[in-house]
C-alpha cells in the first residue's frame, strides 16, 4: 500500500518537536518548555471583535485576498513601521497563518529542481515545504560563535546555476537571533548581483529585545524581488485564530492568490475581523507581552549559564538555545533523559537541522513561576549529567 504514498511525502521524516509532546501529554506533572506559543489569552479588544464579527453573522467567505479593510491597515501597519509600502488591492494577501503562506509562496514561484538556500537551525516546516513543491531546500548551517546569524559569504558558496530563492527567517526560531542590518544588506545586494528571489518569514518581527528588527522589503532594491511573509499569531497572542499575510509584488502575489483561490478560498471571516482590531487597538498589549518574555528571556538565559549549559543571548522571538555540551548527552538523549526523570519537556537542537545538533530549544512562553521551577529541575538534572 506504500506505493500509493508519493517518494516526496514518504522521504520526509515527521516533525521533531511532536515526539517529545506526544509523550508529555501523558504525564501529569511536566512543565513544558518547547511549545512555541503565546501563553497569554489573545488580548481582549481583539478577542471580543471576534465576538463581535460572529453576532453580526458575519459566517461568510470574504474576498479571496481577505477583507479590504484589513488589507489597508496592514498597508499602513507596514509603512509605520518599517517604511515600506504595499497597495491593498493586489499586493497583499491575507492566509490561513503564515503556514499557509509560507506553501503559497514556494508552490508559486518554485520548478522541479529549484535549489532555496535556507539557513539552519530554522523552523521545521521549511525544508518540507521547498520539498513538496518539487524544488531542492540546501541547507547553510550557522555558528553560536556568529550569534547564529548567517553571513553572505556562506550563502554565497551554497548559490550554484539552480538556485532561486534565498530564504531567511528573523527573528530567528529556533535560536533567537536576530540579524543586524549590515548583514542583512550584504545578503540583499548578494541577491541582485545574482538576481536570486527572497522569502522572508518575519513572524516574529515585534518581538525584539534592545534591537532593531529590519523588514527585507524595505532595504534599497528589495521591495520588487522579495516575498514578505507574517502574521498575527505570536505579537498577538492570536495562534488559533489562523491568520497570516504575504505581502509581494503583483507579478508574484497574483502567482500565490492563484494557488490559495484553488487551495483555500479565503482565511477564516472571524479571524481577519479580530486581526483588524489587532492592527487598530493591539499596539499597548505587544508591548506588555513583550515586556513579560524579556524578563522571562533574562530568568532563562541567566540560569541556563549558571547551571553550565552555555547560552547566547537570543535577542528576538521566545526561544532560548543553550548548548548541552557539558552533560556529555546528544540532543535526542537530553531531551529525553530530562523528560522521563524531572518532568521538563524541551526540544532537541537537531530537530531544527543538523547545526542544531548540541543544543536544545527552550520557548520561555510560559509562566515566570514555571521557568523557575524548571530551572530548578534542570539543576538537579546537571547534577547527575553535567
Amino acid at each position: 500500500m506504500q506505493n500509493f504514498i508519493s517518494r516526496r511525502v514518504q522521504a520526509t521524516p515527521p516533525s521533531g518537536i511532536r515526539k517529545f509532546f506526544d509523550i508529555a501529554a501523558t504525564m501529569e506533572n511536566v512543565i513544558s518548555l518547547g511549545i512555541g506559543e503565546p501563553d497569554f489569552v489573545t488580548p481582549q479588544p481583539i478577542l471580543q471583535a471576534g465576538i463581535d464579527s460572529l453576532k453580526r453573522g458575519e459566517t461568510a467567505y470574504t474576498s479571496n485576498s481577505g477583507t479590504i479593510e484589513l488589507r489597508t491597515a496592514l498597508s499602513r501597519h507596514l509603512a509605520n513601521l518599517y517604511g515600506v509600502s504595499y497597495n491593498p488591492a493586489d499586493e497583499i494577501l491575507i492566509t490561513v497563518g503564515v503556514s499557509e503562506a509560507l506553501y503559497l509562496a514556494m508552490t508559486a514561484v518554485l520548478n522541479p529542481g529549484d535549489e532555496v538556500i535556507i539557513p539552519e537551525p530554522c523552523f521545521v516546516s521549511y525544508a518540507p515545504e521547498v520539498t513538496f513543491a518539487g524544488g531542492v531546500p540546501v541547507m547553510v548551517p550557522t555558528y553560536v560563535e556568529h550569534n547564529f546569524e548567517v553571513t553572505a559569504v556562506d550563502i554565497a558558496k551554497a548559490i550554484t546555476s539552480k538556485t532561486k530563492v534565498i530564504f531567511l527567517g528573523y527573528p530567528n526560531n529556533p535560536t533567537g537571533a536576530v540579524m543586524t542590518r549590515q548583514t542583512m544588506s550584504e545578503i540583499a545586494q548578494l541577491a541582485e548581483v545574482h538576481n536570486l528571489l527572497l522569502i522572508s518569514d518575519e513572524i516574529y518581527d515585534q518581538l525584539v529585545y534592545g534591537v532593531e528588527h529590519v523588514c527585507v522589503p524595505s532595504l534599497p532594491g528589495m521591495r520588487e524581488r522579495t516575498i514578505l511573509l507574517g502574521g498575527f499569531s505570536k505579537n498577538y497572542a492570536m495562534t488559533g485564530w489562523r491568520i497570516g499575510y504575504a505581502c509581494a509584488p503583483p507579478y508574484l502575489l497574483d502567482a500565490m492568490r492563484k494557488v490559495h483561490q484553488y487551495t483555500i478560498m479565503s482565511a477564516p471571516t472571524t479571524g481577519q475581523a479580530a486581526a483588524l482590531v489587532a492592527l487598530e487597538q493591539g499596539a499597548p498589549h505587544v508591548l506588555a507581552m513583550r515586556d513579560e518574555y524579556d524578563r522571562r528571556r533574562r530568568l532563562i538565559v541567566d540560569g541556563f549559564n549558571t547551571l553550565g549549559l552555555d547560552c547566547f543571548e537570543p535577542r528576538g522571538a521566545f526561544y532560548a538555545f543553550p548548548s548541552i555540551a557539558r552533560s556529555g548527552l546528544s540532543s535526542d538523549d537530553f531531551a529525553m533523559r530530562l523528560l522521563e526523570e524531572e518532568e521538563v519537556a524541551m526540544v532537541p537542537g537537531d530537530a531544527f537541522g543538523a547545526s542544531g545538533a548540541g543544543f536544545m530549544r527552550a520557548s520561555y512562553a510560559t509562566a515566570y513561576e514555571k521557568i523557575e521551577e524548571a530551572l530548578n529541575r534542570i539543576e538537579s538534572f546537571m547534577k547527575r549529567h553535567g
